[in-house]
């Protein structure tokens, strides 16, 4: 499997290197590792949605009410 650095990830999503960072640390981007101190995240990993934001929140409010 092919993995991409944190800087990769921040250029390839266009977010901050602390955000990608943020998101390994949480579980949020599936089959990421960490390595020493170099998070490694597999090359076709998809972008986690920002919880931050107008889709983020809906996206999280449809989920709990499917619970």
């Amino acid at each position: 499997m092919d993995y991409m650095t944190l800087k990769e990830a921040s250029e390839k999503w266009e977010v901050s290197i602390r955000q990608i960072n943020y998101y390994c640390a949480g579980g949020r981007i599936p089959g990421a590792v960490k390595v020493a101190t170099i998070w490694l995240i597999p090359k076709d990993a998809e972008k986690p949605v920002d919880m931050r934001t107008k889709q983020g929140k809906e996206q999280k409010n449809a989920k709990d009410t499917l619970c």
